[in-house]
């Protein structure tokens, strides 16, 4: 006798309402998009507003959050710098060049992500390949002037009195910077480096359409040995930043890229209140050999000059 075997029924699972026969159909996942925070104090805080924008690749498509930074957080970002200024100023230049040419290994050691970010931004890669090569070799070329500018820059003055002369220059304090929009990186450092070589400290507005390499390139500062507080970067909307920047009074210079006629009417006007030092950067391509200068380091020093008498002696012999 015969026995006939019945085969039990498929069961077939289903994903999403697909079946799992043949192909599935793999969903789109979303990505988890990063809000990048602001940098203060050697710190990331938010951004006191709580407000953010965002900012789209070259395709369109949503690339991150980024911080809309307010009033306050200039405030806090100068209370940063204004500490900073004593420490940074006092210490030795070959010390801070020192710590520039460190930050320059590391900025060789994630040159891989600058260029992923700038290519984000629209750029190729050899674009994104030598804007990152180029900002490099610019913040050690900064770094190798720290120790000297003072003795380009500086002088012993003739006189017709019984003194020697000497004009040196010396840091004007906190500076304000607007970085360059068209320009994510060289840009960037190419405004900070001449700033912060000459032993001020600063408040930096980063490229408000092109922010995440300035965004990285602070979190090379914090891994580094740079104080806190020596530069401190703000993200947000170019409008509603400058003017802040402009009229605080424990700011002593500013360096604005890319001022259009009303802009400079405005910061012209507002300056007057502290009497603070306005600088627009002569620089029509930040890649080219224009766009680094020890001259830069000048923009936002003052010059001091000390009197020391000579003692003459008998017999018309002079000593100190």
């Amino acid at each position: 006798m015969s026995k006939t075997i019945t085969k039990p029924a498929v069961v077939k699972a289903s994903l999403n309402g697909h079946s799992t026969n043949g192909a599935t159909k793999k969903s789109e996942r979303l990505p988890v998009m990063k809000t990048f925070k602001i940098f203060i104090g050697g710190k990331f805080p938010r951004t006191e507003s709580g407000r953010y924008y965002q900012v789209n690749g070259a395709d369109g498509k949503p690339l991150a959050n980024i911080c809309r930074s307010s009033r306050k957080d200039v405030r806090d970002a100068v209370i940063a710098a204004r500490g900073a200024v004593s420490g940074w100023a006092g210490r030795s230049a070959f010390n801070r060049g020192q710590i520039l040419y460190r930050i320059g290994e590391m900025l060789e050691g994630r040159r891989a992500q600058f260029v992923h970010e700038i290519m984000l931004h629209g750029g190729t890669r050899e674009h994104a390949e030598a804007r990152v090569s180029a900002a490099i070799d610019r913040w050690i070329h900064y770094a190798g002037w720290c120790d000297k500018y003072q003795a380009v820059f500086s002088s012993v003055n003739p006189t017709n009195s019984s003194h020697f002369n000497f004009s040196v220059q010396e840091p004007t304090g906190v500076v304000g910077i607007m970085a360059p929009e068209g320009s994510a990186l060289l840009g960037l450092v190419s405004t900070i480096a001449p700033v912060i070589a000459g032993g001020n400290t600063c408040i930096v507005v980063a490229s408000e359409s092109m922010p995440l390499p300035a965004v990285t390139f602070t979190e090379v500062l914090a891994t580094s040995d740079l104080p806190g507080g020596v530069v401190n970067l703000l993200t947000g909307y170019r409008k509603e930043l400058l003017k802040p920047l402009v009229t605080h009074m424990d700011i002593n210079a500013v360096v604005v890229d890319g001022a259009t006629k009303d802009e400079r009417t405005m910061l012209e006007t507002e300056a007057t209140c502290n009497l603070k030092r306005v600088v627009y950067p002569k620089v029509s391509d930040w890649s080219k050999e224009e766009g680094q200068s020890p001259y830069f380091i000048l923009d936002t020093q003052e010059v001091k000059t000390t009197w020391h008498p000579i003692e003459r002696g008998q017999g018309g012999g002079g000593g100190y």
